[in-house]
């Protein structure tokens, strides 16, 4: 059995992947269009799963 604590944060670090990989397939224009610099994606995906 996985301690509760550990399935969340495996939980939450898959979140954050998938948020970093969904922005990650966007083209620059698509990206600029919803004010997000290619840089600011980790960010913007901590602060999404928050």
């Amino acid at each position: 059995m996985i301690p509760m604590n550990l399935s969340r944060t495996l939980r939450t670090w898959r979140q954050y992947r998938n948020t970093v990989s969904e922005l990650n397939s966007l083209s620059q224009r698509e990206l600029a269009d919803l004010g997000i610099a290619r840089t600011d994606i980790p960010a913007v995906a901590r602060q999404a799963i928050r």
